[in-house]
């Protein structure tokens, strides 16, 4: 059976010295590969092309056969990895707590163990009558949050 860190050895330094990053990869037990990298302007699917072929000629069919794909992370799918949490600073995100609380806001910065978003609420002040919107940050933490994905606005 193939193994991911085959795999890794084959595409580390093309993605390293591309500015390209690997998100996922995973090998399923009828040798179904799936590599999927990204970018901060994004990937064309030229390089998925070309790292597609860089793979193949690592692999010698004849020995083992597989199948294998090569894609752009999605727009709209959760984020796996923290460089995608960098390239979406000052975007619009949705966070959904393992608890399963949803909100969403702007991302504002990336730490070790977490991010910040900027999130603007109705909140009831004393003296007024009606609520007034009001911003605050949220301190999230990747251990508690269940998926974070960029919101598409148009």
């Amino acid at each position: 059976m193939i193994r991911e860190t085959q795999i890794q050895e084959i595409i580390d330094n093309k993605l390293s010295e591309d500015g390209m990053y690997l998100v996922e990869l995973t090998i399923q037990t009828d040798n179904k590969i799936c590599v999927v990298i990204d970018h901060e302007q994004g990937v064309p699917i030229n390089y998925c092309i070309e790292l597609s072929k860089l793979i193949e000629a690592g692999l010698d069919r004849d020995e083992e056969d597989f199948e294998l794909e090569v894609a752009s992370a999605g727009i709209g799918q959760p984020f796996k990895v923290k460089q995608q949490y960098v390239k979406n600073i000052g975007r619009e995100v949705e966070v959904l707590y393992a608890t399963g609380k949803k909100f969403s806001g702007k991302l504002l910065d990336v730490e070790e163990d977490g991010f910040n978003v900027e999130v603007e609420e109705m909140v009831k002040v004393e003296g007024k009558k009606r609520k007034q919107l009001q911003v605050k940050t949220v301190n999230c933490k990747f251990v508690e949050v269940k998926q974070v994905k960029d919101i598409i606005s148009f």
